[in-house]
């Protein structure tokens, strides 16, 4: 950690203009969740606006390739404007590693390394998500979390980390003429999921980069959507997929050995 009185200040009035000046995330229909039970869960920023990420490694955290130009991230973080000075750790990105066959969200492969300038102190509210050996693609009717501290129905951003229960949806039927009609075409790189037909249950753009959950595990990335909250357009998460794992730990062992 390097906390001084006078950056903490000049930081959250900057962290605050940020917020209140990007898009934001939106978690639809979400609660807040228990402070610093998803220890794993970064705050990912840029001059523009932010975006999610998951620590997958003391020096390492995944995001969107869509989140460009990001160059800090913030661990342990519940309240964006309650500094916790023995739990927030700041660091630097020196190096981004977009996916190499990423070129637009809507084709895929929206998936971004970032390495940090120095490993972070692994503690009670700053913890790695392990990734599996192999992947588990959810089949349609699982319920999973996403989270993030975007716009909500009642606020243009979230002070808190909020989340929410997505149900995740048929492949066929998101591209079926109702859903999303091929227009992006729903690939098996990506996973639809949202309202369960009931609620309004969602995540948004700006919510990118941030995990999808099922059973506890990384499934997916946030990536994109069409608008907020509607039923019929579910958010769309790129899928860590077996091919992706292996992407994932090939960048991170030749970045460690170079």
């Amino acid at each position: 950690m390097f906390f001084q009185s006078n950056f903490s200040i000049f930081f959250l009035c900057v962290l605050v203009f940020i917020i209140q000046s990007s898009h934001g995330s939106e978690i639809i229909e979400g609660k807040e969740v228990e402070p610093h039970s998803l220890p794993f869960m970064a705050y990912v920023d840029s001059k523009t606006s932010f975006c999610g990420g998951t620590l997958i490694h003391p020096q390492w955290v995944l995001t969107a390739a869509h989140c460009t130009g990001v160059s800090l991230v913030i661990l342990g973080v519940h309240s964006l404007q309650k500094v916790e000075r023995d739990s927030w750790q700041i660091r630097e990105v020196v190096k981004r590693f977009p996916h190499p066959d990423y070129y637009s969200a809507y084709l895929g492969n929206d998936l971004m390394l970032l390495m940090l300038n120095k490993p972070v102190e692994l503690t009670k509210t700053v913890k790695c998500l392990e990734l599996g050996n192999t992947a588990t693609d959810p089949p349609a009717g699982s319920k999973c979390l996403v989270a993030g501290w975007g716009t909500t129905e009642k606020t243009d951003w979230s002070d808190v980390l909020m989340s929410v229960n997505v149900t995740v949806i048929d492949r066929q039927k998101c591209n079926s003429h109702y859903y999303y009609n091929n227009r992006p075409v729903i690939t098996r790189g990506m996973i639809c999921a949202g309202s369960n037909g009931l609620n309004n249950a969602d995540t948004c753009q700006g919510d990118s980069g941030g995990p999808l959950l099922c059973n506890g595990a990384l499934a997916g990335v946030t990536s994109f959507g069409d608008g907020c909250g509607i039923i019929k357009k579910p958010g769309v998460y790129s899928f860590i997929s077996n091919k992706q794992l292996d992407w994932i730990q090939e960048t991170i062992n030749s970045s460690e050995m170079s």
